[in-house]
């Protein structure tokens, strides 16, 4: 890592805190040492589900993102800056959350779910100043706290999914390949859901990436020694994280015009029409740089499905989408899926 990494300073801290006894299958909560904090300067929950010790996932939680007074306030619709309803999601037990229910391909999977408080796409490391607002964006610490966890919780892992949801899809691939140089001989996969159309604009990574110090969490890897914080974007993730591990198999689905990424397109003049384009080409752009990403595009405008139960329910071209899940995550090889029609 770089200096001042916030991985590696999770990393050499090890796991913090004994790992309870708790039976097979149930969430319990553990601790993130006395660096892992949310925005607001609270301490977040960490979650592990214990099952499968050769099958692990590393959850990362979405909840929108924040840049300014206004959208880091508190109370700030735009993001959550505390971990506290946390549990109750967990509690729902929805989506692939649902581990009873016998087609969900993760059911029988340990879990370490990663809180999201921190308003930087699980890669910011720095204090920041927004009016009389004082915000922790540390979101690649406590990451590299989780991810730890399963480098010291499951030595034996032999399947690794990093999977996500809309901010917490957007990390994935760079926290795959950080995995993948642990686990040198497990097979690992991503499930980024809700974050294709997000564009690599020089500009606009630099703003993001300096007021949430993102360069203080980018790998040191060869692929990455001349990156600047204008080259470090959403599809520059995919692109140095499967530049770096080219064994792990990279997988997004996006709803074709999903009203969150069009509410944040917007923002930086890209119109709801053009979304699913900018998937495609976001796409196009990372696969011509050597790396393959499957993709599941469905019609409509819903934001993110994981964590809900219509991730069974999703059918595009006669391709159930569970099904597709399910054979990414036992390594088979799919085709990429994309609504027609997709309004």
């Amino acid at each position: 890592m770089r200096s001042s990494g916030a991985i590696a300073l999770a990393l050499s801290l090890g796991i913090l805190g004994a790992v309870p006894t708790v039976a097979m299958g149930e969430w319990v909560e553990y601790d993130g040492g006395p660096d892992a904090v949310c925005a607001d300067g609270s301490r977040p929950g960490f979650y592990e589900r214990v099952a499968d010790p050769e099958r692990v996932v590393l959850y990362f939680e979405g909840g929108g993102g924040c840049w300014s007074e206004e959208t880091c306030a508190l109370d700030s619709p735009d993001y959550i800056s505390t971990s506290a309803a946390t549990a109750e999601l967990l509690d729902e037990r929805a989506g692939l959350f649902d581990f009873e229910n016998e087609e969900n391909p993760l059911a029988g999977h340990s879990w370490v779910y990663v809180p999201y408080c921190t308003g930087d796409l699980h890669l910011g490391d720095i204090t920041q100043t927004y009016g009389d607002l004082i915000i922790e964006h540390r979101g690649a610490v406590n990451a590299g706290v989780s991810l730890e966890r399963v480098v010291e919780g499951f030595p034996e892992a032999e399947e690794l999914v990093v999977a996500g949801v809309s901010a917490g899809s957007v990390p994935t691939p760079m926290y795959a390949a950080l995995l993948a140089d642990r686990f040198p001989d497990a097979r690992v996969v991503t499930l980024g859901d809700g974050s294709g159309s997000y564009p690599d604009e020089p500009v606009l990574n630099a703003f993001m990436g300096t007021l949430w110090g993102v360069m203080e969490a980018v790998p040191d890897w060869p692929e990455t020694a001349e990156l600047t914080v204008r080259d470090w974007s959403v599809p520059g993730l995919y692109v140095y994280g499967g530049q770096h591990a080219p064994g792990v198999t990279f997988a997004r689905f996006d709803f074709a015009f999903d009203d969150a990424q069009v509410f944040y397109g917007e923002l930086v003049g890209v119109a709801a029409d053009e979304l699913v384009s900018l998937m495609d080409r976001n796409e196009a752009e990372i696969e011509a740089q050597g790396v393959p990403l499957a993709s599941y595009t469905a019609p409509g405008s819903e934001h993110t499905v994981l964590w809900r139960d219509l991730v069974y329910e999703i059918e595009v071209g006669e391709v159930r989408l569970i099904d597709w899940i399910a054979d990414i995550v036992a390594g088979d090889q799919v085709e990429d899926v994309r609504c027609t029609d997709c309004r």
